[in-house]
């Protein structure tokens, strides 16, 4: 049974942007570009179903800023918290126009992520965080690929605790594991995986009380999860990207019923837009949703620029209308 616009679910949005998981943060300079949806067209603020509320195009002379796999935003819009594929944390105060679209950051900070130690994380096979989510008790739970394993970090504390992981995680490919978590409006958590599975059928779970449970999640041929946030009524939005190192880069965003999120499903979703060119678009890995004032869901969604130059670190709003 699905609940609608869990209010334990919009609490712990808030609590865990703020108390991101995090030792040494320090301020950052960012600059925040605006950008149009389609930069050929600035009248088009429209793509599939969803309404254009705003992007920018983000940068900063700080080595440790980019690579943003993760994303999460406070219910109230005012906080974003990202997390890097190096380890870090970056977090930020958002700021809106008068038409409550997305117009800059205020308040940029980043800090190093920390491991079972205290310390911070270091090397390519513990730094490389590629999804996050609340928890039921207001912590981060957040996903490492590379090294496989899950982290909960509780509020107000930087050390982690380890969290079991699905059983069958170890037999994923180093770079092909969890990349979407999302806790549901009954408090479960769902994961999927970008590369574990046949081409049109990844492995991903579902977590009760006893455990994880294998389900499946069907693909587009060339696009891949990453990353997934629960909407209002329950339903869940996955991130999907067809990443090229040709430069054609394309996202894909799907609508799962929260209803058949079930073990041993075989998760389809229903299309709500695909962004390609002419449109902004890069490497779109992390994605948050919170209640819009007007009964819709905003969606944010950050790219991961792969610490390269020819690429883009972009933040956009996007809403979605009710059914």
């Amino acid at each position: 049974m699905r609940v609608s616009k869990p209010l334990f679910l919009c609490l712990l949005a808030a609590a865990w942007c703020a108390d991101a998981p995090t030792a040494g943060a320090e301020a950052v300079r960012v600059d925040a570009r605006p950008i149009a949806l389609n930069a050929e067209d600035a009248g088009q603020t429209t793509v599939g179903r969803l309404d254009f509320r705003g992007g920018l195009a983000l940068s900063s002379p700080d080595p440790r800023f980019g690579g943003f796999s993760a994303l999460g935003v406070s219910a109230d819009g005012r906080r974003m918290v990202a997390l890097t594929d190096r380890g870090a944390r970056f977090s930020a105060r958002l700021a809106y126009d008068e038409r409550g679209h997305l117009a800059g950051l205020r308040n940029t900070d980043m800090g190093a992520m920390s491991g079972l130690d205290g310390a911070p994380l270091e090397g390519t096979f513990s730094t490389d965080a590629e999804a996050m989510s609340a928890g039921v008790e207001g912590e981060i739970i957040v996903a490492f690929e590379r090294r496989h394993r899950l982290r909960r970090y509780l509020p107000g504390r930087a050390t982690p605790e380890p969290l079991a992981a699905p059983a069958e995680l170890d037999g994923a490919p180093s770079n092909g594991g969890i990349e979407a978590l999302t806790l549901l409006s009954d408090g479960r958590l769902l994961a999927l995986t970008e590369a574990f599975g046949s081409s049109r059928a990844l492995v991903g779970w579902v977590s009760d009380a006893g455990g994880w449970s294998v389900l499946t999640y069907a693909t587009l041929a060339g696009f891949h999860p990453t990353g997934a946030a629960t909407l209002g009524d329950g339903d869940v939005v996955v991130l999907e990207r067809a990443f090229s190192q040709l430069g054609t880069d394309a996202a894909r965003l799907v609508r799962l019923d929260g209803d058949a999120i079930v073990p041993g499903a075989r998760l389809s979703g229903v299309e709500i837009a695909v962004l390609g060119a002419p449109l902004s678009v890069d490497n779109f890995e992390g994605v948050a949703a919170r209640p819009g004032d007007g009964g819709e869901d905003l969606i944010y969604i950050i790219s991961d620029d792969n610490f390269r130059a020819r690429q883009r670190t972009l933040l956009m709003m996007l809403a979605l209308g009710r059914r």
